[in-house]
Order: C-alpha cells, then sequence, then structure tokens
C-alpha cells in the first residue's frame, strides 16, 4: 500500500467486520520527536486469545473471501521498516492496532487522501460511529459522527449526498486550519 489512508480503510473495515458500532481513528503526527503514528481502536468483537498471535502472518486469515490476510501483515512491516512499533491489542470488548513510524524515514508512505477516505467509511457504514482525531504539534482537529447524528436527527442518514458534502467540508476546513490554511489534498 503507498498511502498510510490505505492502511486505515483496511483497519476499520476490519473493525466493521468484528461488529463495532464505534469506531475512534487518531493520527498524532509529533515532528519535535519525530514520530507518525496511527492508532485505530473499536468496540467490536475482539480477536480471540489463539488467534491474536497469528494476525501478522500474511498467510493466515479469518476472512472465507481469500486465503491471505495482509493488512495487518503489511502494516506490521511498515512499523519494522521505518523503524517504528506495532501493537495489537484485544478483547472481547474490542480491538486497538496502533502503528507508529518514523515521520521523516524515507520508506514512510505519506498520510495519502485522509477526507475520500473518511467519506468512504461514513457512507459505507452508516450504522458506524466514528471519531476522527488528528493532532500535530500546532493543535488537533476532531470530528465525530454521533455528534453530526444528534444534531441532524435519526431521520437523517449520513450517507445522504448533501450530508456527505457537508462532511467533506467539514474536514477539508478543519484539517486546513490544523495546518495552518494549506490544502492537504493537493
Amino acid at each position: 500500500m503507498n498511502e498510510l489512508s490505505l492502511y486505515i480503510l483496511d483497519l476499520v473495515q476490519n473493525s466493521i467486520e468484528a461488529g463495532a458500532t464505534i469506531v475512534k481513528i487518531e493520527i498524532i503526527e509529533d515532528l519535535v520527536n519525530d514520530k507518525f503514528s496511527i492508532s485505530v481502536k473499536d468496540n467490536g468483537k475482539g480477536i480471540p486469545k489463539d488467534v491474536i498471535t497469528k494476525v501478522t502472518d500474511p498467510f493466515y486469515t479469518t476472512r472465507k473471501t481469500r486465503k491471505v490476510g495482509l493488512g495487518l501483515a503489511l502494516a506490521s512491516q511498515l512499523a519494522k521498516d521505518c523503524n517504528g512499533k506495532f501493537s495489537v491489542d484485544s478483547s472481547g470488548k474490542g480491538t486497538e492496532v496502533k502503528i507508529e513510524l518514523q515521520n521523516s524515514h524515507i520508506d514512510r508512505p505519506p498520510l495519502g487522501n485522509i477526507i475520500d477516505t473518511l467519506l468512504t467509511l461514513i457512507a459505507t457504514a452508516p450504522q458506524v460511529d466514528f471519531v476522527y482525531i488528528h493532532k500535530t504539534d500546532k493543535g488537533v482537529f476532531a470530528f465525530d459522527t454521533k455528534k453530526l447524528k444528534d444534531i441532524l436527527g435519526e431521520d437523517v442518514p449520513l450517507n445522504l449526498p448533501s450530508v456527505l458534502e457537508f462532511i467533506k467540508r467539514e474536514l477539508s476546513d478543519g484539517l486546513s486550519n490544523l495546518f495552518g490554511g494549506a490544502n492537504i489534498n493537493d
């Protein structure tokens, strides 16, 4: 995968398949300490203890549609390649996957189009509440679909085109402000 947003998409897909109703995605860009961290935490059914040690094996998967499970294996390898750390913590109350990379490492992929990644997740899994937090040395941007659902009410689904357009503007403006007014999708 050549963009970190694709890793996030894959990790969240696992969360949704595990029955998660809440998924928290947190990105921390710590330039002072040269770290770039991604955390995906859910309240799904978790990973059984006998499986947790196998999740980074590319030839192990619980999916019925394919015989390999590359997502976590690739994320683990990326962390190793970029002088970082990888961890998976799971229980019956959910799972948290953390990827920490050396920010300046030549092999660290760019974040990619995180806005379109989040829009894809929201559009295809409107039953899930997504919390997105992005921290940099300049500040914090947070977006929570549960808060938006509370404002819109039960009759307005988040995957309506007009609502998705609103969400896109909110994400774009919030992240742009976090990065000093820069358009992050260019």
